[in-house]
This record gives structure tokens, sequence and C-alpha cells, in this order.
């Protein structure tokens, strides 16, 4: 059996998707900055290395058959904007031009995200047919990553065996950073705001997305996309259902006016950028995607991959610890 390459295979999805490779018998290599997860098998061989390094994305590729790529800046906000399309859009690109020098390459599954699908307005179901075009973009993550997975769609009509998946929002144990999900849940679970969007999420377990690009690695048809999403909850029920699983009667909450919450957003935001310089607690993109966030279909993946999820509560319970 060849080598699975796993850019990213350090961060939230990466390292569920390298042990799930792993307990398979699948020989993997990861390429990431950060270290892996602690609990890998001490056959996974870990480098060290940027994709935006050519050379180290080229020696990672040898003996390869399949990639999964995974590397990317994954907030919402940073110090630096410039970062986002640095690393998703023009490092994709660079290993995406590796691969297709590369021999015996069998399939690469690049990782895209819900994001590139959530315009404004956004439509009542989201599908994969869904293209709301770069300007209506929620911010610099969404418009680097809508570029990334264009870019990887353009190497599969170029003959390169691609496939997309996008998943929704991602959630489960093991989350370092954390991403701005689990961020989300561990805000409810320390009581949270009580004045919140009114919104509709689409929270998928981590550990059902590491299977779902297995899956699409296996079976997922060369230039297509698949959505790997979960349920559909407001948020609301989420902070509620939060509370009684951290053993409190539920908080009285409060919604909040979208184009309030879009102006307190800017606000926070721009004291992140020119006083603070840390992370907004909720960041303009991360409003704009919440409005626009729910309402993912899944359906194809479930029928031409065999995609499945596992319920909610279980979820949750494993983020939450």
């Amino acid at each position: 059996m060849g080598i699975t390459l796993v850019t990213g295979g350090g961060g939230f999805i990466g390292g569920h998707l390298v042990a799930a490779l792993a307990a398979r018998g699948e020989r993997v290599r990861i390429l990431d900055l950060q270290d892996p997860p602690d609990g890998l098998p001490p056959d996974v061989e870990v480098r060290h290395g940027s994709i935006l390094d050519a050379a180290a994305v080229a020696r990672a590729l040898d003996g390869v058959e399949r990639v999964h790529h995974l590397a990317a800046v994954a907030t919402l906000w940073d110090r630096d904007p410039s970062v986002f399309d640095r690393v998703n859009r023009q490092g994709t690109r660079v290993v995406l031009d590796a691969a297709a020098r590369a021999t015996g390459l069998r399939r690469f599954v690049h990782c895209s995200t819900e994001a590139v699908m959530i315009g404004h307005p956004p439509p009542r179901r989201l599908d994969e047919s869904a293209d709301p075009g770069l300007e209506a973009l929620a911010g610099p993550y969404c418009r680097s990553k809508y570029l990334a997975e264009k870019d990887a769609l353009a190497a599969a009509a170029q003959g390169l065996p691609v496939v997309v998946v996008n998943p929704t929002a991602p959630i489960g144990p093991g989350d370092r950073l954390p991403t701005p999900p689990n961020a989300m849940l561990r805000l409810f679970q320390r009581g949270g705001p009580r004045l919140i969007l009114d919104c509709v999420l689409n929270l998928v377990d981590v550990r059902d997305v590491a299977q779902g690009m297995i899956l699409a690695a296996e079976r997922g048809r060369v230039g297509e996309r698949y959505i790997l999403g979960g349920m559909d909850i407001g948020l609301g029920d989420l902070a509620e259902r939060i509370d009684r699983l951290c053993g409190r009667v539920p908080l009285r909450r409060h919604p909040v006016p979208p184009a309030l919450a879009l102006a307190a957003a800017r606000v926070e935001e721009w004291l992140s950028d020119h006083v603070t310089r840390r992370p907004p607690t909720a960041s303009v993109t991360g409003v704009r995607l919440a409005l626009g966030g729910g309402g993912f279909d899944s359906g194809k993946a479930v029928r031409e991959l065999g995609y499945t999820v596992r319920p909610l509560e279980a979820s949750l319970r494993a983020a939450l610890g």
C-alpha cells in the first residue's frame, strides 16, 4: 500500500484524519508546521515543513498515492489579513503544482469549507451547486478558501484526480486552538453571552468529517465537491442544550438583531486590529457566516460516498469534555 500524505495533519480535522487512516493500517505521512496530537501510532511519519516551501512539498510527495490537503489558516481573523491568501490560496497552488508533477498519485482530496458557499442573502437550502461569487463572501478567510477551491477544481479539469470536500462547522474532542466552532461551545459552557444572534448553524462531528474524507478518497468522483455536514440547530437551542449538559437550568438569553450584531462585531474587530491585537470574541466574518450558516444538504455525500453522522448530543459531550 502506498503512502497517504496529510498536509495540516497537526490540526484539528487533520489530527483526527491521521488517526483514522492509521487505524485502517495505512502508511501515513504528515506535512505540517505544528506537531501532531499526542497518541498517534509510532509509524506515522512526521515532516515539519510549510506548504509554501515547494521543495519541502515535493519531497513530502515522494512515494505518495493519496493526498489529503488540509493545511490552512483556519481562523476568521488575523492581525495580518494577507496571511489567508498567502497560505490558503497560494499554499494550495504550491501543493497542486507539486502533485501534478508527482508520479503514482491516485487521488487528491482538497478540504475546502462551507464558508465558500455562503453569500448574502443566503438561499434557504445549500447544496454543492452553491457558488455566491467572490465578492459576496464574508471576509478574507472565505475568499482565500474560495479561490483555493477554484484552483483545485481547475486542476481536476486538467487531469489531476482531485475531489473536494466542504465540511460545515466541525466540533468534537482534541481541538487544541480551539477553532471557532469549539471556541463558541466553550464560551457557552462558561455561561456565554446573554445576548445572542438569532441564527441557525450546521454542526458536524470532526470524527465524521475525517471518515467522510476517507470515503471521498475511495468513492468520490473526480472534479466533484461534497458537503460533509451534520445537524442544523438554532443558536438559542444550542445554548440551552449546553446549559443542560453542564447540569444547570437553562439561562435566559435574548436575540440580537443582525444589524446590531454586525455593528458590534465591526467595533470589536477595529479594537482588535488597532488596540488589543487580540482576536475578537465575534469577528465580522464570523457573524456574517452565522447569519447564513444553516440549511446545508449532505445528501450527495450520503448517496455517493456512504457518509454518515452521529447524534449531535454525542458530539457536544465529546467537545465539552
